[in-house]
């Protein structure tokens, strides 16, 4: 795999913009499925060197927490889901809306899109993909039974028309433009609608949304589910009646490895073929590898610590802004990242449409941030806690963070949750602050803002910080709404000054994704939005 520069890996949003109301619009989406389309015709003879069949293992520091393409928002539930499912359409390594279950598509009116679907295309139970299939698949993300932490992402959706078998339209309430980049996000990711029907009869038998295909997930995707074994792996096997080319490989394994050290051990005796992910503290180590290598991809990604404004002090925006400024951001980004990434000053990367250079932003100052806590009336401190997952960077991050605010009187105790029980408590509130992350995958302001600040969004969809203000709400439903994209940009920043007032994160870097790779493994790529590209990879043997 080689190294990817972040000059070429985006291109200009505007332009996408520009080409999103034609048939077969280019355009940027997020990371819910595979594609190789953006392989060039060198990476293609150079995957052809493995060998076919085998089975890639790749050790993830979490396990997934969901099948459900509908039931998450995380990464480790996408990579694996990325394989299995499909959506109508998928990004390239370009961040560019390509086909995929769906050949082209067009802006019939302002609010209504048609999108033709790809014939002839089975799921892994038999059953045949088309529009009713489409339409079952929306409208269960739409269902408020169901409870989809995806919702925001279709909830503009107001009537799913199927004109033919191959033929569908959508209607949404107000212009959206973005639409075909959010259909590329795994969460509108297409399951049959058998196994949907099944489980919506165990839903009326008790059960909660989403455990029919959580335990027997069945998409039309080149890899299909083998088994899972919960906190240890799961497996997938090929496809051999896919739709397009099948895969290189026989199988797949995405085991939980915990413990960074453990991965690049495994590594290094060759019981996995890529660890993910890798610090920036082994890079060095895994360089120093005979038979492996370092791949570093550029990203749409945010690194932050979230206030919860439910929560005395932070109900304060003087001791959110004042944590803000009593942070050297350096410190955690040349000390945890080595430096590695690029600073942030608002929540979204300098690619991603809606980003404004000159958004201000609260910069270090801790004599400022002193007298912010004195207006406050916490000149003498106060106790917090800071919660983190079993991440090693974001750890080292708290730990930092911790010793940073010692010298403001602020006594802080770092926390480490599991992955799993770490989204669910900070989704139900029970944080004081905490340690995430959030990648644009669309590539526009609406997926990086919408879901993270509205009051909509509260918990589980992206907004853990639980802001709600009712000016931010309206910027934000009118930029989403708005189809002009000078007009878009102009009140995406006057968003970005808002969150500058409303401070709601502490706003760490934009970081690259670091990988320890296998010189065995052939023709692997990872988008900007940390999904992995599976389906062209080979082994040499």
């Amino acid at each position: 795999m080689k190294l990817s520069k972040k000059s070429l890996l985006l291109l200009v949003f505007g332009l996408l913009l520009s080409v999103v109301l034609v048939a077969c619009a280019s355009e940027p989406d997020e990371g819910g499925d595979t594609d190789s389309s953006g392989d060039s015709d060198a990476d293609a003879e150079e995957t052809t060197e493995g060998a076919e069949g085998g089975e890639l293992i790749i050790a993830n520091q979490s396990d997934a927490v969901s099948l459900d393409p509908a039931g998450s928002n995380d990464v480790p539930s996408s990579n694996v889901q990325a394989n299995i499912f499909e959506s109508l359409t998928k990004q390239d390594a370009n961040m560019e809306v390509q086909p995929s279950l769906a050949t082209e598509w067009e802006a019939i009116d302002d609010t209504t899109w048609e999108f033709k679907l790809r014939e002839g295309v089975k799921f892994h139970d038999g059953s045949d993909f088309n529009a009713e299939v489409v339409k079952v698949n929306i409208e269960r993300i739409l269902d408020p039974d169901v409870g989809s932490p995806r919702l925001f992402l279709y909830e503009m959706i107001e009537e799913i028309e199927v004109v033919d078998d191959h033929t569908i339209r959508f209607v949404t309430e107000f212009p959206f433009s973005p639409l075909p980049a959010h259909l590329a996000h795994n969460g509108g990711a297409m399951v049959s609608s058998e196994v949907i029907n099944e489980d919506y009869a165990a839903m009326e038998n008790g059960e909660d949304p989403g455990s029919v295909i959580n335990s027997n997930p069945v998409g039309t995707g080149f890899f299909k589910f083998d088994k899972w074994d919960p906190g240890s792996q799961i497996r997938l096997v090929k496809n051999e009646e896919y739709w397009d080319e099948p895969a290189k490989l026989d199988s797949v394994v995405f085991k939980v490895v915990s413990e960074g050290l453990t991965r690049v051990a495994e590594l290094q005796t060759g019981d996995s073929h890529i660890i993910e992910k890798l610090s920036p503290n082994d890079v060095p180590q895994v360089d120093a590898m005979d038979g492996a290598s370092v791949s570093q991809q550029g990203s749409v990604s945010l690194s932050y610590v979230g206030f919860n404004m439910e929560k005395e002090p932070f109900d304060d925006p003087n001791v959110r802004k004042a944590i803000n400024m009593a942070i050297d951001k350096s410190q955690i980004i040349d000390g945890v990242y080595d430096g590695i990434g690029t600073p942030a000053v608002g929540p979204l990367a300098p690619d991603v449409f809606g980003y404004d250079e000159n958004a201000p932003g609260l910069e270090y100052d801790p004599e400022q941030a002193k007298e912010l806590l004195a207006e406050a009336g916490l000149e003498d401190g106060f106790s917090t806690t800071l919660w983190t997952n079993d991440s090693q960077e974001r750890i080292d991050s708290a730990t930092n963070i911790q010793a940073q605010l010692k010298e403001f009187n602020i006594d802080v105790e770092v926390e480490v949750l599991e992955w799993g029980a770490y989204l669910e408590q900070t989704a139900q509130g029970e944080h004081d602050m905490f340690v995430l992350g959030w990648s644009t995958v669309t590539g526009d302001a609406d997926y990086g803002l919408y879901a993270l600040f509205h009051s909509n969004n509260v918990g589980e969809p992206g907004n853990r910080t639980f802001t709600k203000d009712e000016e931010l709400d309206a910027l934000l439903d009118e930029a989403r709404q708005e189809p002009d994209p000078e007009a878009r940009q102009e009140l995406y920043s006057q968003v970005q000054e808002k969150l500058t007032e409303v401070a709601p994160m502490l706003y760490i870097h934009h970081q690259d994704f670091l990988l320890g790779v296998s010189d065995k493994v052939q023709g692997l790529t990872q988008l900007p939005t940390e999904i992995l590209q599976l389906k062209d990879v080979s082994l040499e043997q």
